[in-house]
């Protein structure tokens, strides 16, 4: 077996891709999509990283340091941000960052363990235009760099006990000059979470706590809750717990939509809204109470 490495691990995609291909068409969409990820890669190269596969809109790549995969990070989100790639019809252009640092394994022309999943999964909760990085990068990143994080969250990823802390880095110059000072997460400022949610579908029901503060849905069986539908991703939404509150993330092509008692009804898309009392969740489509394909919530204090 190939030696363990210690490497920064960088996942970088273009938000909002489906709605590119719909409003250019398969080819321009395809096009613009690739010049995006030609200026990944040159980034890379750039910081002595190597670009390790791309799949779709997404590039993975590996740094020897921490500081050259920040440095590609902001040099791909500045020539994005500044019209380096314009699209077909002006479409907006964004990508998304995140990054991990730690031990790898490689295998033939990819690389694995639990240091590329971290950083997938980190990348997953950035919005557009963002970077977010882990606690094991910042504490192997240099002095200039260190200054331009700040604590945002703590948030539960798939894989990791607990909550992990997720650290912004302020790419822009003018943001790390009027940045704010670092949220802190003292014990006092720690609350213990309290309460519970309760999901159930068809019978079978997880309750999502501070002893599990996730619960996946959709129709890959490896989800807690397994909900099958031409509508439905793989991995089509998550409930985690952070402190007291319950959010939905959605992580679909086709969204989730939630009615709760009033009747009101929410529509997330590869975004984050929270939920409380009880309700039900449609993923992909509208459901109603009771329906079969109904997810059913219920907070409890």
């Amino acid at each position: 077996m190939a030696r363990d490495n210690s490497v920064a691990v960088l996942f970088a995609d273009v938000v909002g891709s489906t709605e590119l291909y719909e409003v250019l068409g398969d080819f321009k969409a395809r096009e613009t999509v690739g010049r995006c990820i030609d200026v990944m890669r040159r980034a890379t190269e750039a910081y002595n990283g190597r670009v390790v596969k791309t799949i779709g809109d997404e590039v993975m790549a590996t740094f020897p340091t921490a500081d050259g995969a920040m440095n590609a990070a902001r040099d791909m989100q500045t020539a994005i941000s500044k019209g380096e790639v314009v699209s077909v019809g002006g479409a907006p252009l964004a990508i998304r960052v995140g990054c991990d640092f730690g031990p790898v394994i490689p295998e033939e022309r990819d690389v694995f363990g639990s240091t590329v999943n971290t950083a997938n999964r980190v990348t997953s909760q950035a919005k557009a235009a963002q970077v977010l990085i882990t606690e094991n990068m910042v504490a192997n990143l240099g002095a200039e760099w260190r200054a331009a994080v700040r604590q945002i969250d703590l948030a539960p990823l798939k894989g990791k006990s607990g909550e992990v802390a997720m650290y912004e880095a302020l790419w822009q110059s003018e943001d790390v000059t009027s940045m704010l000072p670092t949220i802190k997460w003292g014990e006092e400022q720690q609350k213990k979470p309290r309460g519970r949610m309760r999901v159930r579908y068809l019978g079978k029901e997880v309750i999502v706590d501070p002893s599990r503060p996730h619960a996946t849905l959709g129709r890959s069986e490896e989800n807690d809750l397994v909900v099958k539908g031409n509508l439905i991703s793989r991995l089509h939404a998550r409930i985690e717990m952070s402190r007291d509150r319950f959010m939905l993330v959605d992580q679909s092509t086709n969204g989730s939509f939630i009615l709760n008692r009033k009747g009101e009804e929410l529509f997330v898309r590869r975004d984050s809204v929270q939920i409380s009392g009880e309700g039900v969740i449609g993923l992909g489509r509208v459901v109603q109470p009771g329906s079969a394909q109904a997810i059913t919530f219920i907070q409890e204090d």
